[in-house]
């Protein structure tokens, strides 16, 4: 039987001491997308953070265990994590823009981060970016690569970043709200990106946002968390079609609302 690639069991984060994540086990399967949806304060971006070792300053997790492949990684050190972070688990950020050097090129943030990885050339992660671009429906690749970030708009920062986290072939791609700082045409365009990398790679996703309607176009399945706990966990079918508790109910109805007044 296969193991998962990422499973997270009886897990509870504290910053400063105060719990904000409580009791948490969910898992990602290969190659499968598991959306993370709850309001804002659920706790749902600390699940993805405290899996990559990347929890804000007091942030800690105090109980359960985080594995990766079957292995743990809940007490692992900065060097491990560093191994594990970029080749295994890529990483996308609400706004991919902020995380970029504003001052050096992508081209030469792309090698830095390529590099540290792999004994690679130049020329090929280069060919490996313009590959990437290219199946992302994008021709100027060599123009996005020369440029600084604050020369290109948000949208495309994010591209980048989905981009320089997908160039090491990673099998987890971890996403926080990675579409919510864009307009709704971009967010279309970033998610269907983002699932054309599932059907190249065979990448598995874990994506958080606020957006039960994303969650239900791109989702295997879905955990609905509030309050700093889970209170749905299944299939999408099971929880978009037939959910059990009433705040699943009123986050499936704000779409329907929200829908019914584009209309």
């Amino acid at each position: 039987m296969t193991k998962p690639l990422l499973e997270i069991s009886n897990m509870e984060v504290c910053y400063f001491g105060k719990p904000v994540v409580r009791d948490l086990s969910l898992k990602i399967e290969p190659g499968e997308i598991l959306g993370i949806v709850g309001e804002s304060g659920s706790g749902k971006s600390t699940v993805i953070r405290a899996a990559m070792g990347l929890l804000k300053k007091g942030g800690t997790v105090t109980k359960g265990e985080i594995s990766y492949k079957g292995q743990s990684i809940t007490q692992a050190g900065e060097e491990e994590l560093r191994k594990i972070r970029g080749p295994e688990m890529g990483m996308v950020f609400q706004n991919a823009g902020a995380s970029l050097c504003p001052v050096r090129t992508i081209e030469k943030q792309l090698y830095e981060t390529v590099l540290e990885h792999e004994k690679i050339s130049r020329r090929e992660i280069k060919e490996r970016a313009l590959e990437i671009f290219k199946n992302m429906g994008f021709s100027r690749g060599e123009e996005i690569l020369k440029s600084y970030p604050f020369q290109l708009s948000g949208g495309m920062n994010q591209r980048v970043g989905i981009m320089m986290a997908m160039i090491l072939k990673p099998d987890l791609l971890l996403a926080d709200e990675p579409t919510s700082a864009l307009d709704v045409t971009v967010q279309a365009q970033v998610v269907k990106e983002m699932m054309k990398m599932r059907e190249m790679y065979g990448t598995a996703i874990g994506i958080v946002t606020h957006n039960i309607g994303l969650i239900e176009h791109m989702a295997d399945k879905v955990a609905v968390m509030r309050q700093g706990r889970l209170v749905e966990y299944g299939t999408r079918e099971e929880i978009t079609g037939s959910p059990r508790q009433e705040y699943t109910k009123e986050l499936l109805g704000a779409v329907l609302r929200l829908n019914r007044g584009q209309r």
